[in-house]
């Protein structure tokens, strides 16, 4: 996204498509949280947001699934003391997030006119209203 004027145009060609849900993710893109999160709205388009902070959540997004980063601060000191005692960075083992959260937003939801299935509220780790 180059601009306003992009977003919008690009979010008004998709909202006259069926069937589309989005997906944002990326600290550049949470710098225009509420700029994206209105225009979203604005177009009634469904949309799932990613990332590690909650900014568009606090924003009024509709959902948040992300991969909870306390797991990899546990990891840290592992790959710290493993490479202070001569092993390359190269050969230590990769490990892939395990733990995520999802954050469903009701009020959001139902501005939208989507009814969240029960199995995913249950689902969630934080239903917001």
């Amino acid at each position: 996204m180059h601009s306003t004027v992009e977003l919008e145009a690009t979010l008004a060609r998709l909202a006259r498509e069926p069937n589309i849900g989005l997906i944002f993710s990326g600290a550049f893109l949470s710098l225009r949280a509420k700029l994206i999160v209105e225009t979203v709205a604005r177009h009634r388009l469904p949309a799932i947001y990613g990332g590690v902070d909650e900014t568009f959540m606090a924003e009024g997004g509709l959902m948040h699934y992300f991969n909870d980063i306390s797991e990899q601060f546990r990891l840290a000191p592992f790959y710290v003391d493993r490479i202070l005692k001569g092993t390359k960075p190269g050969d230590l083992p990769v490990h892939l997030p395990t733990r995520f959260k999802l954050i469903i937003n009701r009020k959001t939801a139902t501005a939208l006119g989507i009814e969240v299935p029960l199995g995913l509220l249950l689902a969630a780790d934080e239903v917001s209203e």
